[in-house]
């Protein structure tokens, strides 16, 4: 118990201290619960570091349930999340019962957000594609994925390209050799993993056949955040062009409301991955918050409780190494189809959007100003061009 509380407790801190993205959250990990605290050493944390950037959804969030979990068993995982992740959700949930009032549709700054947003999502693209596509089999899988993608757009296309890729990279990549000899060990037995493991397939692949035999909405909406906390790769910034595919073309939500989110999202501590609890509320009030909440970040979980006790095999074998690496190139063109429909054709509609949309990308990629600057100058940019 005094474990829990302390986690509880510094977590917690972390939750309302932590801005930057999830790079800045794993400096701040890294800074209390390895030089600090010195919960675990620096091997372990890389390794547990390494492990969630192959795994999709918040790698930071996952490194927080991962060290919480070598601390205290998977109760230890729990609270260690929800002490880094209430708190935003909280904040973003009570800024959606506060919009929802508000005529926004018309406002120049929300445009300004729209342009936000190419210049984030391009900067997250780019930097996946040079790390997961290096070579020209993975250039061509991200190829297919991109093509797919677009010309065939149904609930079933991105689960089925992302098989697809799996398997095509299992077969290329078979020979893939791993050098790593650190070996790690977690309190959670393999049966209980296995059955994580078998939950997060078994959920995205039954949700969707769900969703079409039945005409209830909350399994509708949870299909498809859970579907969207399933591909993603490389951190919360890249979720932003399939949640707005999932909800904005459907009528879920207005794309005014969603961009408008997005910037209260930046303005907030904690993981990216909250924008979906204003989502929710957005659709179902405080109710479909926390519902959205639990959709987008179980992938997360199950998956990082699943892989942790068989790490080591799986870092060890080609094969496997080779079916994610061909998953991780296929998600790149899954993101590059999401950012040319809807963000790029529903924002950029004339010069004067695409030089500021570059200003905004210059500001965020090479003089590095933080995120939130970027946010605010977007929206100011965004009222100023509208009075032209």
């Amino acid at each position: 118990m005094k474990n829990l509380l302390e986690i509880l407790f510094i977590s917690t801190r972390l939750g309302l201290t932590s801005f930057g993205g999830p790079v800045a959250h794993l400096g701040y990990f890294h800074e209390e619960y390895i030089r600090r605290r010195k919960w675990i050493d620096e091997k372990a944390y890389a390794d547990l570091v390494a492990l969630c950037q192959f795994l999709p959804g918040p790698a930071s969030s996952q490194v927080g349930i991962g060290i919480g979990v070598m601390r205290a068993g998977v109760l230890g995982g729990i609270v260690s999340f929800l002490g880094f992740t209430l708190p935003s959700v909280f904040a973003l949930i009570l800024i959606a019962v506060i919009l929802q009032g508000m005529d926004i549709g018309t406002a120049g700054w929300i445009h300004g957000l729209k342009l936000v947003a190419v210049a984030v999502v391009a900067h997250a693209i780019l930097g996946m594609a040079q790390k997961l596509t290096p070579d020209l089999k993975r250039k061509s899988l991200a190829l297919f994925a991109l093509v797919g993608t677009l010309l065939w757009q149904t609930a079933f296309t991105q689960v089925g390209v992302i098989l697809i890729a799996a398997i095509f990279g299992f077969i290329l990549f078979k020979n893939q050799t791993d050098n790593e000899t650190t070996n790690l060990q977690f309190p959670i037995s393999r049966k209980f993993a296995a059955f994580c493991l078998i939950l997060f397939f078994g959920l995205l692949i039954l949700l969707p056949i769900l969703r079409e035999v039945t005409s209830l909405e909350w399994i509708a909406m949870f299909d498809r955040f859970y579907r969207s906390g399933s591909l993603v790769f490389g951190g919360g910034h890249v979720v932003l062009p399939l949640l707005e595919r999932e909800f904005v073309p459907t009528g879920w939500l207005s794309e005014e409301a969603f961009l408008a989110g997005y910037g209260a999202a930046q303005a907030v501590p904690g993981p990216l991955f909250t924008f979906a609890a204003y989502l929710g509320a957005v659709i179902n009030g405080w109710q479909g918050g926390l519902l959205a909440t639990v959709a987008i970040f179980l992938p997360a979980f199950l998956l990082i409780l699943g892989t942790l006790p068989f790490w080591d095999s799986i870092r060890r074998n080609p094969k496997i190494r080779g079916a994610l690496m061909g998953v991780n190139a296929a998600v790149v063109g899954i993101l590059i189809s999401a950012f040319y429909h809807p963000i790029w054709t529903n924002t950029v509609f004339a010069p004067i959007d695409f030089a500021f949309a570059a200003i905004l990308f210059s500001m965020l990629v090479y003089w590095k100003l933080p995120p939130w600057i970027v946010v605010v100058t977007g929206a100011i940019g965004g009222a100023v061009i509208s009075l032209f």
